[in-house]
Order: C-alpha cells, then sequence, then structure tokens
C-alpha cells in the first residue's frame, strides 16, 4: 500500500485541550454480524460521546459527490463495478478523520472487514499520528440474526419498516400508515441471511482474534435488549477514555 500523506490537525490518543479540560481521543471501530443492531448502538454512541459516525459506504459516496481526488479514483471502481481497493478506501477515510468533528475521535463502521485491511489501517492511522481507542463487537448468534431480519416487512409504497414479532402491523401484512402491501425484501430471506452470515464468519470473525490480541477487543451480548446493551456500551466507552487520560 502506497504511502499516504499525514494532513491530519491530530495528534494520535494525545490529550487536547477542550474547554480547559484534558480529552482524549476515542478511536473506536464498530463491529458484528448483520442484524447485530450496530446502527442502533451507533447512533446512541454519537450522542453519548460526540463522535462522528464514519460508515465506509456513506464516506466514499461522500467523496464521490465532493468529487475529491480519491473520490475520483473511488469512482472509476465503482462505475467498472469493481471493489475499490484497500488503499483508496483508508484514503478517504484519513480525509473524513482531518475534519474538525473528527479531532477528539471517531466511530468507524464497515471498514476493516478482513485481517490484511486492519493491518493496512493500523499503519495508515500511525503514519498520521493516531490510533485505535477499541473495537466494539456486538455479538449475536446466527439464528437471532435471521430471526431479527427474515422478520421484518417493508411497506411496498412508502418503505415503511415493521416486524412481525417485535413490532407487529395492527392487520397482517397491511401497512399501518397508508394501508399498502408488506412485503419481505429478497435481502431478508432466510437464505439470504445465512448466505451474507457465511461471508462474515470466514471474512471478518478472524478480526476477533486479531484484535483480541492487540487487547482492543470490547465483547457485547447483542441478543440482549437495545437499552442493556446500551448502557454496557456506553460504560465500557467511558473507561476506555478514563484509562487513556490516566
Amino acid at each position: 500500500m502506497p504511502d499516504l500523506p499525514a494532513t491530519g490537525p491530530s495528534a494520535g490518543s494525545v490529550h487536547k485541550e477542550s474547554d480547559n479540560a484534558l480529552v482524549s481521543e476515542l478511536n473506536l471501530i464498530l463491529v458484528g454480524p448483520p442484524g447485530a443492531g450496530k446502527g442502533t448502538q451507533a447512533e446512541k454512541l454519537t450522542e453519548d460521546f460526540g463522535l462522528p459516525y464514519f460508515a465506509t459506504g456513506n464516506i466514499l459516496r461522500a467523496a464521490v459527490a465532493d468529487g475529491t481526488e480519491l473520490g475520483k479514483k473511488a469512482k472509476e471502481y465503482m462505475d467498472a463495478g469493481e471493489l475499490v481497493p484497500d488503499d483508496v478506501i483508508i484514503g478517504v477515510i484519513l480525509e473524513a478523520l482531518e475534519g474538525e468533528e473528527a479531532s477528539d475521535g471517531f466511530l468507524l463502521d464497515g471498514f476493516p472487514r478482513t485481517v490484511p485491511q486492519a493491518d493496512a489501517l493500523g499503519e495508515a492511522l500511525q503514519k498520521v499520528g493516531r490510533k485505535l481507542s477499541g473495537v466494539l463487537l456486538i455479538d449475536v448468534p446466527d439464528d437471532e440474526v435471521v430471526k431479527r431480519l427474515s422478520g421484518r416487512r417493508t411497506c411496498v409504497k412508502s418503505g415503511h419498516t415493521y416486524h412481525v414479532d417485535f413490532d407487529p402491523p395492527k392487520h397482517d401484512e397491511v401497512c399501518d400508515q397508508d394501508g399498502s402491501r408488506l412485503v419481505q425484501r429478497d435481502d431478508d430471506q432466510p437464505d439470504t441471511i445465512r448466505k451474507r452470515l457465511a461471508v462474515y464468519h470466514e471474512q471478518t470473525e478472524p478480526l476477533v482474534e486479531y484484535y483480541e490480541g492487540r487487547d482492543l477487543l470490547r465483547r457485547f451480548d447483542g441478543s440482549r435488549s437495545p437499552t442493556d446493551v446500551h448502557d454496557h456500551v456506553r460504560a465500557t466507552v467511558a473507561t476506555l477514555r478514563l484509562e487513556d487520560e490516566l
């Protein structure tokens, strides 16, 4: 991977003056299988700690829309239906981290997905004087994931979503909002979900051992209620910040 310029204003997990208080960066990665509730926890974490949330797909699309040099490179691969190379993705991530909103940390979701990507990301962060504070694993058993995702129903007209067990409509297969038909999306078919889980186990699950070996992994039981998971995650992240400040 080519060298990436150290253009960000941050200085790693060092302490910075902010409102006359010493504040350390919280540089976090969020991992877990599809349907683990990462989006829900990310939203709460951004509120709790004022962290910007960077979903890889979103920042890639933003770079393309903004017409940055890396965005143009990414667009060439995307238009050709090819995977965007790791060095381009990491470059886009580093561009996003240059912003003032990320000066006190970030929450990254969707990258890395493999151990080689984790190595490359760690090296790139080190070059710009930053390092990871922790990797948050929201862990959910496969059967629970299938139950969660296969139970979703979507309104064909407006896209309102329901769940046959957790948030059912008043009338079966009918949207409460506009009376339109509810359907199960192809992505929510059990066979499709299990294929996605197989890819996760093969490619992404090795990151668990990788980050455990670096004492960065923090594991959470995602089968518990979102509130319980949030309480545990929030306490753990607060402890990570405190430990780094001591």
